[in-house]
């Protein structure tokens, strides 16, 4: 006889408008109130991320993962700035984050965009293809940690040409 699984149900899907009352509660139990003074979420305030290269982990019927990829422009040229990535504490180191940012960059990739930019730790992100950015070469409005700022070339070659501040891009 076989007994239930104990492993969760985990569905990675786009996001959804009706998602963001539970991605918010996300937020607020990931990186808690601090959250709003972070470089990234100035860019992403009051502008909306793009529902194509959007996802949650659904996980047992409820949202426990999200990533999101917004719109912004380096310079003169569009990229894409990637998060935040944010997982449920209670369903962390189960591989939730690597599905969400595979999925998300690979639809950014088969859309033709060229570049996704983040604040971030390499450590996590380099295995996705971020690499470091010279210091000073790409500059958020408001506190980064430049060592943090990272770039993702989903073209070859493409971050050769991206330098300048990051805005927002309505």
């Amino acid at each position: 006889m076989h007994s239930p699984s104990l492993l969760p149900s985990i569905i990675i899907r786009p996001e959804t408008p009706a998602d963001e009352p539970a991605i918010e509660i996300l937020g607020k139990n990931t990186f808690g109130p601090g959250r709003f003074a972070r470089a990234a979420f100035r860019l992403r305030e009051g502008v909306a991320s793009d529902p194509k290269l959007s996802f949650v982990a659904e996980i047992n019927g409820r949202i426990g993962g999200s990533v999101k990829l917004t719109h912004v422009v380096i310079g003169d040229k569009r990229a894409l700035l990637l998060g935040p990535l944010m997982i449920d504490p209670a369903h962390r180191n189960m591989g939730i984050g690597r599905e969400l940012m595979n999925r998300s960059i690979l639809e950014a990739r088969l859309q033709g965009h060229r570049y996704i930019v983040l604040v971030g730790d390499f450590a996590y992100y380099g295995p996705f293809g971020f690499d470091r950015i010279e210091s000073g070469k790409i500059r958020f409005p408001g506190p980064a940690d430049p060592a943090r700022i990272l770039g993702c070339e989903l073209a070859k070659g493409a971050g050769e040409g991206y330098s300048g501040i990051v805005r927002r891009n309505y």
